[in-house]
């Protein structure tokens, strides 16, 4: 019975996205200038323990996050989706709610052992997770941009290893954000299908995002060339799912396409770290995806 609770509480987290969510903490740390001190040991020590605090800040806000979204939506799971934990009684809500308000505050917590300002960006992430699942994700407009949001601040919440920085690279928050909002936008026919004016607005998002990191790549990038295989890599995870999704508009194969793009935050973030630290600082980031896509296979996505 202890084990069945204790696994229904980690589904409620989402292993395999707070795996893509740690990503974003390796990205912001390459785009900060300090993806040399995972290639070499030569005065690492400090920044590696920042880094370790802040992908536990990463870990705490994400499961927090996802786990808030199921206390918030039981009564639609119960019709929807009776077989989530909350609704088929493997987790109470009050056990829920806990949880979550404590992995929040371990997220905060934890980043604020690195700086203020790593303190504050988790923070904003917090009430930004909280925001969408208890009101943002019902607005059409607004929820996708509110999801972006979180993931644009966990992105900047790796910048905050040089505080300095995250001023000056604010505007590589749009990369995740726009990501991300096209990923919320797709996912709204998860369950009903039907909504290929979406499905198309994600193919539209997803080419600008590859257009973008191209052109950042030979803005910062010393070997602008190294992110190619990156984007290829990118584009092969997104679009097969998402243009069969188009073609036959089932709740499965938009939720094939949503699993898809989720797990594909990896490579995008790999593709960003290759843009400012080079192919084998990628490479290490990519080491995550196959462990995302193994957790993807125990646990649920979406």
């Amino acid at each position: 019975m202890i084990r069945t609770k204790l696994f229904a509480h980690l589904q409620l987290t989402r292993p395999a996205n707070v795996v893509t969510a740690i990503a974003d903490i390796l990205a912001g740390f390459a785009i900060a200038g300090m993806g040399i001190y995972l290639t070499s040991f030569s005065n690492s020590e400090s920044y590696l323990f920042d880094l370790a605090w802040l992908v536990l800040a990463t870990i705490g806000l994400y499961a927090g996050g996802v786990a808030l979204n199921d206390v918030f939506d039981a009564d639609l799971d119960a019709l929807e989706r009776p077989e989530r934990p909350i609704p088929s009684g493997r987790a109470s809500m009050k056990s829920a709610s806990i949880m979550a308000f404590l992995l929040l505050l371990l997220g905060i917590l934890a980043a604020a052992q690195v700086s203020n300002t790593s303190a504050l960006i988790a923070l904003g992430v917090a009430l930004c997770a909280v925001l969408y699942d208890y009101w943002g994700k019902h607005q059409n407009f607004f929820g996708p941009i509110n999801m972006g949001l979180c993931r644009a601040g966990n992105l900047l919440l790796g910048v905050s290893v040089v505080p300095e920085l995250v001023e000056k690279f604010a505007f590589m928050g749009l990369i995740p954000l726009v990501f991300v909002a096209a990923i919320t936008m797709i996912s709204r026919g998860e369950v009903h299908g039907k909504n290929r004016t979406a499905l198309f607005g994600g193919v539209g998002l997803y080419l600008i995002i590859i257009g973008s990191l191209i052109g950042i790549a030979f803005v910062y990038g010393e070997k602008p060339f190294e992110i190619i295989p990156f984007i290829l890599l990118f584009a092969f995870m997104i679009f097969p799912p998402l243009i069969k999704a188009i073609q036959k508009q089932e709740p499965k194969l938009i939720g094939k396409a949503v699993k898809a793009a989720v797990i594909s935050l990896i490579i995008l973030n790999a593709s960003i770290s290759a843009a400012f630290a080079g192919w084998f600082y990628g490479l290490l980031v990519l080491v995550l995806l196959p462990i995302s896509l193994w957790l993807a296979r125990k646990f649920a996505v979406t």
